[in-house]
């Protein structure tokens, strides 16, 4: 199967979605209109928080109805984003979007449910797939013994998602999503060694296949493109450890060049500064050595005094931003390795889930606004080029 021919998807983390009734009215007024306009088939990536999960569960007729609604509107669901557990517009999301972590009954609790919402949604013969957080945000995961209670939660969950293939003969997949600053971030120095540690702790319980089958990683391109990895080895190393890409996020990062000496380039960063996401800030130096930040913060982007960190050949900013865009000003966006990324991903020998995640558009800044259905109809109409352009090379 080519990715061409995959149901393209974006993420409904865009919309605001703290009840049903949100959830529906994004659908209606963005999701619905995008598939009519594009006229190819497009799948809703639904991002359903904790409280709509609660609601869509209340009983079999709500389900049932939110199902038959995605049906009259001409859309399919293949995958969830089950990353954030709560209010993903709120006015400060931060560091609390990684919460709860894998340690807690939470996290295996929300997860297993959204599962359960997803064998109701998925098509017939589909399978699917759920993002989630990479255990945690490292500066709160300070227990010695967090990872081992992660990986006693994430046996849990391939258990539980077995039970509901066997009960539903709907197979759905955890997708782990690496993201700078988490327990999870860089693909060869945790992700694999991670992974190998889960199946050696499932091992222990006769679990491992288990955890083989279910429990895989949602490569979001903008993550690793803000650390400097080369996306495309990176791609091959996972496939070299029998680690499954369970979906794909299209994304694209913030790059500055010679930030000592691109003062013009810095002032526009500075307006990227706001206080809703974390903009983890990486710094590849001259020497090549790779400096990160938690934040991006305005004294970082403003400030002439030289330091390690303002000299470097280039900056990179984990902030999603329009995927069809080369450019923004005088800022670059990381989009050669979107295309990197996608070309790898086609030498695959199975197809990831293929998802459009830009969630900032209410957050970039002034002079940039843009009609949101227009702006997520060039980001579609791009993908599908670079598709595309990735199946002629």
């Amino acid at each position: 199967m080519t990715l061409s021919s995959l149901p393209l998807g974006y993420c409904t983390n865009v919309h605001p979605g703290r009840t049903v009734a949100e959830v529906e009215h994004g659908l209606r007024t963005y999701t619905a209109p995008l598939r009519h306009t594009s006229r190819q088939l497009l799948a809703v990536g639904l991002w359903l928080a904790r409280s709509v999960v609660t609601e869509l569960l209340e009983s079999t007729d709500r389900l049932a109805k939110f199902r038959d609604r995605i049906t009259e509107l001409d859309l399919t669901c293949h995958t969830l984003n089950a990353f954030p557990f709560g209010d993903f517009h709120s006015e400060r999301v931060k560091e609390n979007v990684y919460l709860p972590d894998w340690t807690t009954f939470e996290r295996l609790e929300y997860t297993l449910d959204c599962a359960r919402v997803l064998a109701e949604l998925l098509p017939d013969g589909a399978q699917g797939s759920i993002s989630t957080v990479p255990l945690g945000f490292a500066p709160l995961t300070n227990s010695p013994s967090f990872h081992a209670e992660c990986y006693v939660r994430l046996i849990e969950v391939a258990r539980g998602l077995k039970r509901l293939h066997d009960e539903s003969g709907r197979k759905i997949r955890l997708a782990l999503e690496p993201e700078p600053f988490c327990e999870i971030e860089l693909i060869e120095q945790q992700a694999i060694p991670i992974f190998q540690a889960i199946r050696s702790a499932a091992a222990e319980t006769d679990d491992e296949n288990l955890v083989r089958e279910y429990i895989g990683l949602c490569f979001d391109v903008c993550h690793q493109s803000v650390e400097f990895e080369d996306v495309a080895q990176s791609i091959f190393l996972l496939e070299q450890a029998d680690i499954r890409i369970n979906k794909i996020h299209i994304t694209c990062a913030i790059e500055l060049e010679d930030p000592a000496d691109n003062r013009d380039g810095r002032e526009a960063l500075a307006r990227y500064v706001e206080p809703r996401y974390m903009h983890q800030t990486f710094s590849k130096t001259r020497d090549g050595s790779v400096l990160k930040r938690p934040d991006l913060l305005t004294e970082d982007v403003l400030r002439d005094r030289p330091d390690a960190f303002m000299d470097a050949e280039c900056w990179r900013v984990h902030f999603h931003v329009p995927v069809d865009a080369e450019f923004l000003g005088p800022l670059k966006t990381t989009r050669d390795d979107l295309r990197r990324a996608l070309r790898a991903v086609r030498e695959l020998d199975y197809a990831p889930q293929l998802e459009i995640e830009t969630y900032t558009w209410e957050v970039l800044p002034d002079g940039q606004s843009v009609d949101l259905f227009d702006g997520l109809a060039r980001e579609i109409a791009a993908t599908r080029s670079l598709l595309d352009e990735t199946a002629a090379m």
